[in-house]
């Protein structure tokens, strides 16, 4: 599969890209971190930006990303002509409009920007799961909880099937990378409750469009 088709001002940007020296902080676990690498990878620009590990937790966040956000959450895009830019949905945003790659297409970007919050919604649940098991002692955890985050995965697997199937069809969009990494990431850390066996639409998609190189060429490790 081909990445999108960026318009000819590309080459300007990527020049840009190149003088600005950008450094983007991320992880090789997080599916936010993914979201970003795709668009990067997606829009040609990937070979542009410098990548610094800055895996951390809430408990013990990365230093260095508290320098540059202070919640200390990443990814973080490290620009020279602007502030730190953070939060997955601001930063492809910007790599998107940057590269005029029209991953938020205005005809429909009501629709891709809620598809996109949607699918970061199941990241959300899908990553509190993650440290209850992780950061809290096993006498503190609680099974309700964390049963109660998945009843939110599941719930929202089952819209996607039932409300957004048309709109993970077609031209590639931002709605369409989110989906996608969201359900890479319940594969990567929750492969047990086999999300799959009880949503076979959503999984036939999803068969397809993790084939994709920049999908296949992001597969979380670790």
């Amino acid at each position: 599969m081909t990445r999108v088709a960026v318009p000819d001002l590309a080459p300007k940007v990527k020049r840009q890209f190149q003088e600005a020296a950008m450094e983007f902080y991320t992880s090789p676990t997080s599916p936010y971190c993914r979201k970003v690498e795709v668009v990067l990878q997606e829009t040609g620009l990937g070979d542009l930006v410098t990548r610094i590990d800055a895996s951390g937790t809430p408990m013990a966040p990365n230093e260095t990303t508290i320098g540059a956000n202070p919640v200390g959450k990443i990814p973080v895009l490290i620009r020279e002509d602007g502030p730190a830019l953070y939060d997955s949905r601001v930063i492809c945003r910007y790599l998107d409009a940057s590269a005029g790659a029209k991953l938020y297409p205005e005809s429909r970007v009501w629709d891709v920007l809620t598809l996109e919050a949607t699918a970061d919604g199941v990241m959300d649940a899908a990553l509190l799961m993650v440290y209850e098991g992780r950061l809290r002692a096993e006498t503190e955890r609680s099974a309700d909880w964390v049963e109660a985050q998945w009843i939110k995965v599941d719930r929202t697997l089952s819209a996607l099937e039932s409300r957004w199937m048309s709109h993970l069809s077609g031209p590639l969009n931002m709605g369409q990378i989110a989906v996608g990494c969201a359900l890479g990431y319940l594969d990567f850390r929750h492969a047990d409750r086999d999300w799959q066996k009880s949503h076979v639409a959503l999984a036939g998609w999803w068969a397809e469009f993790s084939a994709r190189d920049s999908m296949a060429g992001t597969a979380p490790q670790g």
